[in-house]
């Protein structure tokens, strides 16, 4: 089908199909060789309307042949191809009259859609589909301002160095990541009901899927109570208001951790987040006193969110790298390719631990582990409830110097219990430090260097 004949664009297209066709073949017949791009110009122009009625001067306007317009009907010069221009004012043009007769409402196109559902000029309209109106799949549209929503997918037991803790897998309406929840509460692996504080659970995942669900699936991804063997199967039970919190204990302690390929996988000193990572789960799984004489075992929760690089994506980071070689800083890398010096969000960080019972009014407060104050204030804009700030000071800068042990100490990540050093970590954690405002304390030989 010639596009042309496409109905999707008669729909759009107010003026005769010639000239669509007189628009989008080359200017010049004489031409030996034809333009590269002209096979796309077809393309461009289905894009564009398809995504809608179209406000800007570029595109949907009635176009005039200057010569033809003179000539009377059936004169052969209005079957001579010829450009074609728009009897429309330049857009600068339309926009300086506008400003001086604040009162004139501005004409629009006849092809458009009603004045009321265009927004002001000013502002960048997004492109309304009309009903029934077919839209290319490689069309973007633009993402509608909806309420971040989770979903624990599954659930399931991971035996670690610190203990057991509990993965937990989320899907949700912002991105197309798989996001994780690492819970410490082992209280949750008793068979017998009897917990030593609330327990830590998903909503979304005790909830009920479907009216005809069995209790095999149910168990399958994850919703069950006690720990799961071949002889205890106990499903759970939806959560109606959630366990009431405790005021006599702690909060929970919390993490939000990004994802860092190379400093939890193979090991890198660039940064400390594959040891920031253990310490985490370390810190958290520490019995909590209660009391003066007696402890239970340590509660919280590591979001593990996959925002490479500080949001940048590992292919950026990898150059960020580089540049750093050159001789920038972390954040200077960053800005040098284009991006903040942070580009991580919390919506969803927030969102899954709502559903976790944490952070909420009605839920338990948290304790955040982090040293980055601007952290803090992104998640209490997202409405979480922080109690507490915990202080995360790395490994190395604990006591120096280091005591060199013959015996590798044993973590959750490749980099394991040990205390990461180096000339490049260093760099790095003053760096947070000095430009990014992390609270920590530099240790004297820091303060010799950053002089």
């Amino acid at each position: 089908m010639a596009l042309t004949e496409s109905p999707m664009l008669a729909s759009h297209l107010g003026e005769p199909q010639s000239l669509l066709d007189a628009f989008c073949t080359p200017r010049s017949k004489r031409r030996q060789i034809p333009r590269r791009d002209a096979f796309i110009d077809s393309l461009l122009i289905a894009t564009v309307f398809a995504t809608g009625p179209q406000s800007h001067h570029h595109a949907g306007h009635a176009f005039y042949s200057p010569d033809a317009a003179k000539c009377p009907p059936g004169h052969p010069a209005q079957q001579k191809p010829c450009p074609y221009v728009s009897r429309q004012a330049p857009r600068s043009s339309r926009l300086r009259k506008y400003e001086s007769s604040p009162g004139e409402e501005p004409a629009s196109p006849c092809h458009l859609e009603p004045t009321s559902q265009i927004t002001s000029r000013f502002q960048r309209a997004a492109p309304i589909p009309l009903p029934g109106t077919p839209v290319h799949p490689l069309v973007t549209q633009p993402r509608e301002t909806t309420t971040v929503t989770v979903k624990c997918m599954a659930r399931t037991r991971i035996p670690t160095i610190h203990g057991t803790v509990f993965l937990h897998l989320y899907h949700n309406n912002y991105d197309n990541k798989e996001h994780l929840a690492v819970v410490v509460d082992p209280a949750q692996l008793s068979n017998n009901g009897q917990y030593s504080a609330p327990p830590i659970r998903s909503h979304s995942l005790d909830s009920v899927w479907t009216e005809n669900e069995t209790a095999e699936e149910r168990l399958i991804r994850g919703a069950y109570v006690g720990r799961l063997s071949h002889d205890s199967q106990q499903p759970s039970q939806p959560l109606v208001n959630g366990p009431l919190p405790a005021p006599h204990l702690l909060a929970p302690l919390v993490r939000i951790h990004s994802e860092c390929f190379t400093g939890e996988t193979i090991g890198s000193m660039r940064c400390d987040c594959g040891e920031q990572l253990d310490e985490a789960i370390r810190v958290i799984s520490q019995p909590v006193p209660v009391g003066s004489s007696r402890s239970i075992p340590g509660r919280g929760v590591v979001v593990y969110m996959r925002q490479e690089g500080r949001g940048i994506g590992l292919l950026s980071k990898i150059r960020a790298y580089n540049l750093q070689d050159l001789g920038h800083d972390t954040v200077s890398a960053n800005l040098k390719l284009g991006y903040k010096a942070d580009e991580r969000g919390y919506e969803l960080a927030v969102a899954i631990l709502r559903d976790l019972g944490l952070g909420s009014e009605q839920g338990e407060g948290v304790r955040l582990l982090t040293n980055n104050p601007d952290k803090v204030a992104a998640l209490e804009r997202e409405g979480l409830r922080v109690v507490e700030r915990v202080p995360m000071v790395p490994r190395s800068w604990r006591c120096r110097p280091i005591e060199e042990d013959s015996q590798r100490s044993v973590g959750v990540t490749m980099v394991g219990g040990e205390a990461v050093r180096g000339v490049d970590l260093d760099k790095y954690l003053r760096t947070k430090v000095l430009r990014m405002g992390h609270m920590l304390p530099l240790h004297p030989l820091d303060h010799s260097l950053a002089n």
